[in-house]
């Protein structure tokens, strides 16, 4: 491993380089905040993609990656004149400093120090809820500060979180499939019904029910529906390839025969 002073050796040749490409290159020298996001977001995902792959050299490439774009928007940050580096180091540390008052203390109305005791991470996350509406551009409600742009799974997950970590939240979390079913039963009404706008409607609140038992459970419902979907990829593929080796398309199985490769794919693939 590097020590403290290599680490920060790499950072600083990591600005320089950029610095370079800016003035250099011409596709650096063009990019704006505005071009950059979407290569960011997809640079993200590459990177959400490494970490449920458990690939260390590539959670290592795309860390780099989403890395070399942050010190992007920093260099244009300086160039407009609003801020550097430096400004989103110095406030990122302050403002965990802040947040953690169970670590670091912190002097109180009364001008005395204070040190709050948090035994486990459901009461540091109910703290921190509380500390950030304290902040001086403190978010105005408590679900304002989850992002607008979040995938819908995850942003029902946060939003839940957030209102749980206010008191919001059920009594004993086995009552949450009450609730689950309700849902289940409403939306099987209203597909009997027809109405499409609120099988929809319903449907949303199945998912979002689903989602609140997760949490209650501590599932992390996204990463629960990813390991899912990768699943279902590697059976199909597995379904598909056996297709083409029997010199056949899918389209031309049998459901009957489908299943028989699915359930050897499930037998020998997990």
């Amino acid at each position: 491993m590097n020590t403290r002073e290599e680490i920060l050796e790499a950072f600083s040749r990591l600005l320089d380089v950029q610095d370079e490409l800016r003035e250099k290159c011409p596709w650096d020298h063009k990019q704006t905040n505005e071009s950059l996001r979407p290569h960011t977001i997809e640079e993200a995902f590459e990177l959400c993609d490494a970490i449920m792959d458990g690939d260390p050299v590539e959670i290592q490439k795309e860390m780099g990656d989403v890395m070399e774009h942050l010190v992007f928007y920093a260099m244009i940050g300086r160039e407009q004149g609003l801020f550097d580096m430096g400004d989103v180091l110095r406030k990122e540390a302050d403002k965990l400093i802040f947040r953690h008052p169970h670590i670091y203390g912190y002097t109180n109305e009364k001008g005395e120090f204070v040190k709050p005791e948090c035994a486990n991470s459901e009461e540091v996350s109910q703290l921190w809820e509380r500390v950030k509406q304290k902040e001086k551009n403190a978010n105005k409600t408590v679900l304002s500060g989850v992002p607008r742009s979040l995938p819908s799974l995850i942003k029902a997950y946060r939003i839940q979180d957030k209102a749980s970590n206010v008191g919001f939240d059920w009594e004993k979390r086995e009552d949450v499939w009450e609730k689950v079913y309700e849902e289940i039963g409403e939306l099987k009404t209203e597909l009997e019904r027809g109405d499409k706008e609120k099988s929809e409607q319903e449907l949303g609140d199945v998912i979002f029910a689903i989602v609140n038992a997760a949490r209650l459970y501590h599932i992390n419902p996204d990463t629960a529906l990813e390991h899912t979907n990768r699943k279902f990829i590697t059976r199909f593929n597995y379904v598909e390839q056996k297709a083409k080796e029997k010199g056949r398309e899918l389209k031309d199985l049998s459901l009957a025969e489908m299943d028989a490769l699915w359930d050897e794919a499930k037998e020998i693939k997990g």
